[in-house]
């Protein structure tokens, strides 16, 4: 693999340089700031780009910040995130959703101190160069309960309706279940398929408000 590093920490960057090398990995630059990074970056084509959160100039997210910019003007290129820190916010600006293409670069979060061997290290750069994802499991936590839920719109009646749909009930049979009138039901399925973005006359609705019921539990 070809890589960048980029770490603030001369003593842990060049450890990991030396690390990388000594598995017969080429480390083709390396980056002490976050404008260091986003220039080698653009001046290289590597596999793997392996960068810390906090970082020069403002010693906060800086790089992060630069590993999504580099993401959205080299989306062919793999991003590592390396650091001690979880930084959900701009974490899922990286892990933002969208469907796999051919040519696009892997993704990591690990987080340094929870890194038990170098030989999975290696493999999870290894992944990340062949387009796969890894993310350390607090991480992920972080960035799921970062997520914006498309069920907070709902009233609690709403969920409640929307649930007894996932659970295959007919209008009619929730009216019995809840005890409501006909109009009443209607009333609440209607308010779940205009919170859910889905307009009058759309084929599925229903099934697509129970997918994404159960997508969000």
């Amino acid at each position: 693999m070809k890589l960048i590093v980029a770490d603030d920490s001369a003593l842990f960057r060049e450890g990991l340089v030396g690390l990388l090398e000594r598995q017969c990995h080429e480390v083709v630059a390396f980056a002490a700031s976050a404008p260091q990074l986003e220039a080698v970056a653009d001046a290289h084509e590597v596999d793997v780009i392996v960068t810390d959160v906090r970082m020069p100039p403002e010693m906060a997210n800086d790089g992060l910040l630069a590993a999504v910019a580099i993401r959205e003007r080299q989306p062919e290129t793999g991003i590592m995130v390396l650091s001690q820190y979880v930084a959900a916010g701009y974490a899922s600006d990286l892990f933002k959703p969208g469907a796999p293409t051919e040519g696009v670069g892997g993704l990591g979060y690990l987080l340094k101190d929870r890194v038990a061997r170098v030989a999975d290290f290696v493999r999870s750069l290894q992944v990340v160069a062949a387009g796969g994802v890894v993310v350390d499991p607090e991480v992920a936590a972080s960035l799921v309960q970062g997520r914006p839920s498309r069920l907070d719109s709902l009233t609690a009646r709403e969920v409640e309706v929307l649930e007894l749909m996932a659970q295959g009930l007919s209008n009619q049979q929730i009216c019995e279940k809840l005890y409501l009138s006909s109009a009443a039901v209607s009333k609440h399925v209607a308010a779940v398929f205009s919170k859910l973005g889905m307009a009058p006359g759309e084929e599925n609705r229903r099934v697509r408000a129970v997918l994404a019921y159960l997508t969000e539990k």
